[in-house]
């Protein structure tokens, strides 16, 4: 099934909980950064026109990275917050606003070419969007105030949001654009398609597309995209 896609990666942030002294886009897989590695996989989609990268207002690093090269890839300043760094983004893509976008996090360096291809199956069918995701297999807990269960929670219905979220741009953009006028809490670009009565589908994805936010995740996916690329040579 032919599309035209577009690729939004949201990478203005400073990531200080990894206490890398850099923003942890910038770490290394294998001489790679986590944000080339992520972006080489959108690249790779068939039908992905164009890819726009939202940065720091004083970052200039993504520029000069040698993956980073493709002429499909242009360059945004971010905002403050995820959703003011994606809607910039797709603010900036010369695209029909029926076409789709696949938002992707620049620290899920392990996500695979057929997790993707699957989502994008899965969505143009019935032309709504979706996101990968995990169902829960823990147990999980809601705390009180001080630090105790307070309940255990339901989990068979469950998931774990990852990326990428793959809906309309016009729809996307109209869903983040309402979302942030009214002060909404928008940790995700599923959020504001579900504020504004969007279905989204889940998708499920891969343990290894894990997202890296402390520095024992940085280890743990390499492993992931070792395995994942040692599998494909």
């Amino acid at each position: 099934m032919n599309a035209r896609l577009h690729g939004v990666i949201p990478a203005a942030g400073t990531g200080l909980r990894m206490a890398a002294g850099i923003p942890k886009q910038y770490l290394r897989i294998g001489g790679r950064t986590l944000l080339e590695i992520s972006a080489q996989t959108l690249l790779q989609v068939p039908g992905m026109a164009s890819l726009t990268i939202a940065l720091h207002p004083e970052d200039d690093r993504a520029r000069h990275l040698p993956l980073l090269q493709d002429s499909r890839i242009a360059f945004v300043t971010g905002g403050k917050e995820r959703a003011d760094s994606v809607l910039a983004a797709l603010q900036a893509i010369p695209a029909a606003q029926d076409e789709w976008v696949l938002v992707h996090d620049a620290a899920r360096p392990g996500l695979s070419l057929t997790d993707v291809q699957q989502l994008v199956e899965r969505v143009l069918g019935p032309g709504h969007g979706g996101i990968l995701a995990l169902p829960v297999v823990d147990t999980v807990k809601r705390a009180d105030g001080e630090g105790r269960v307070a309940a255990t929670l339901e989990r068979n219905r469950l998931w774990r949001a990852q990326t990428p979220q793959m809906f309309r741009l016009g729809e996307l953009t109209h869903a983040l654009q309402q979302a942030l006028a009214s002060g909404q809490d928008v940790t995700d670009e599923a959020s504001a398609m579900e504020m504004s009565g969007h279905p989204v589908q889940l998708v499920p994805g891969s343990a290894g597309n894990l997202k890296v936010t402390m520095p024992e995740d940085l280890a743990l996916a390499a492993w992931y995209l070792g395995a994942k690329e040692g599998a494909c040579g």
